[in-house]
């Protein structure tokens, strides 16, 4: 992989080369063969991802930004890990905005601090108009890439932001709040649903809102499978078979995640997947294997505070990737999945099942006093 991303980046040089250079002129070299099959690799990575960019399942800017007295993420911007300029170069057209804050808020501070940052979500694409536009749903997303702008999708947010309230999970919903995070409040514990988490997930399958297991107990993740109708994700979750982090997946329950057709979203992460690219591409290789290719999507977590494998610094570098999972043979058609396809599936298939839900249940009224006691 290092000769191949060697070739990546010096193909330009190697094009300046004058044509009455020996290695141009020496039939016995094998460079030439090299060198077209770099320039064959290149290609089919900019190919592929130009029909099927990347849709990043965890982005942590609108956090990062708030330490930043001014930015301009269209001219580009060197203290973060994101800007449009690197977006379009890492052809990212899809971003989750994580609603999550980077240490726990005080007691009773977590609506209010997801308020803020959907507050400044909006603020940040507002100043940004011909790079970034909200997107509530995957025929949202399909706009905004259609004009050229990276759709920018709120969420996920934290459980405890719903402060027990299937009213603030509407009121979330309303203001753009796509995923949920379940995980971190009583009825989503080690212990698993409770009679309310499980109201809880029924009304975010009426609405359209998707839940995120990525840090939820095995006993959580094994109920939401059962109960929700439409497909769960993992925003940051690789192989808990190559690195034991607690929010990695055993193999067990990727089969499961698999066989309902949900989405773990391997993160670009060195404490979840390793420091080197290879090491992404391993776990995105035993996710695919363990769970199948419709099973498997990509999270940077870039400005997340994470420490990334090395050549995958920020948002520009995912042609690496697809780079490196080329050369391992992975088929163009589980790429296409990869990188976009499994992303507009879950997306439409939550959109497609709160139409249906909408027309057979009412908003639910109830409470977690009426049902957990």
């Amino acid at each position: 992989m290092a000769d191949l991303q060697d070739e990546l980046h010096d193909t330009s040089e190697i094009g300046d080369l004058p044509v009455d250079h020996p290695v141009r002129q020496s039939a016995e070299d094998p460079f030439p063969k090299a060198y077209a099959a770099a320039l064959d690799a290149v290609d089919r990575v900019r190919a592929l991802l130009a029909e099927h960019p990347v849709a990043d399942g965890y982005s942590a800017l609108p956090w990062a930004l708030r330490k930043l007295p001014w930015y301009d993420l269209e001219l580009g911007e060197s203290s973060v890990d994101t800007d449009v300029p690197r977006l379009r170069e890492g052809h990212v057209a899809a971003l989750f905005w994580s609603l999550h804050p980077p240490v726990e808020p005080r007691p009773g501070r977590a609506l209010g601090t997801v308020l803020e940052q959907l507050d400044l979500i909006r603020h940040v694409i507002r100043g940004h108009p011909e790079g970034l536009r909200l997107a509530r749903t995957a025929g949202q997303v399909i706009d905004a890439r259609n004009c050229g702008r990276v759709a920018v999708i709120p969420g996920p947010a934290p459980a405890a932001a719903l402060d027990d309230s299937l009213g603030i999970l509407r009121v979330l919903h309303s203001l753009g709040v796509r995923v949920v995070t379940l995980a971190g409040t009583s009825w989503a514990s080690e212990a698993g649903l409770s009679r309310f988490g499980e109201e809880v997930v029924r009304e975010m399958n009426r609405l359209g809102v998707l839940a995120d297991l990525s840090g939820a107990s095995d006993a959580t993740i094994g109920r939401a499978l059962m109960l929700s109708r439409t497909p769960v994700l993992c925003s940051r979750s690789g192989a808990r078979a190559l690195c034991p982090h607690p929010d990695n997946l055993p193999d067990d329950l990727l089969a499961a995640l698999g066989a309902a057709k949900g989405l773990c979203m391997v993160p670009l992460a060195a404490d979840r997947t390793g420091p080197a690219l290879k090491d992404v591409a391993d776990h995105l290789d035993h996710v695919r294997t363990v769970a199948g290719p419709e099973c498997v999507g990509l999270a940077g977590t870039y400005d997340s505070g994470a420490d990334h494998p090395q050549d995958l610094a920020d948002t520009s570098c995912y042609p690496r990737l697809i780079a490196e999972l080329l050369r391992r043979g992975w088929p163009e058609a589980d790429l296409a999945l990869l990188t976009w396809g499994n992303v507009q599936r879950v997306l439409r298939s939550a959109d497609f099942a709160a139409r249906a839900a909408q027309e057979r249940r009412e908003a639910s009224a109830a409470t977690i006093e009426d049902l957990d006691g």
